[in-house]
């Protein structure tokens, strides 16, 4: 199965935000290539919020290129199976943290988000990965910082689509 097959099937199994899931469906209906960064009317992108629920708390990255807090994620890539391989892959290269775990049930939400020329949207599929007890994070290349964020604490820092990230992980 390919990994744009493997999309259609996770968001025809996603029960929310119905009208931004048909966009999505619809998307990958329209773009064969929907899946992959050379895809300039948009393309999927696999996220993961880190979280770390015995402490209540998640780990956020400082994007290089963004000057933003935000969750884990990024471009799939053709060595990825499945878009949830891709969220886990992002979420490990990106904290440093080996022996992440996907929570089971699939993404937990879909954020569409405007992005600069000559793509023009990212189409987010965001879920949620638990870390070790004895998790030791590590800055990676595309990040200024990593910091772990107790809940209440991310609105004060992050933008509203983190916010609504965290409140569905929790």
């Amino acid at each position: 199965m390919s990994l744009h097959d493997d999309a259609v099937l996770v968001l025809k199994a996603y029960e929310d935000q119905p009208e931004l899931r048909q966009l999505y469906l619809d998307h990958l209906a329209a773009h064969p290539d929907g899946m992959w960064k050379a895809c300039e009317a948009g393309h999927l992108t696999a996220s993961a919020l880190v979280v770390d629920p015995e402490r209540g708390r998640v780990l956020l990255t400082l994007h290089k290129k963004l000057g933003m807090w935000l969750q884990m994620g990024g471009h799939c890539e053709p060595g990825d199976e499945t878009v949830a391989g891709a969220a886990l892959r992002e979420a490990t290269e990106e904290s440093g943290i080996p022996g992440l775990t996907l929570r089971p049930g699939g993404p937990v939400r879909l954020d569409r988000h405007p992005i600069p020329a000559p793509c023009h949207w990212h189409l987010d599929l965001q879920y949620v990965a638990v870390a070790p007890p004895d998790a030791v994070e590590a800055i990676s290349d595309e990040s200024l910082d990593l910091r772990w964020f107790a809940y209440d604490e991310v609105a004060a820092v992050a933008d509203g689509s983190v916010v609504r990230l965290v409140e569905a992980a929790r």
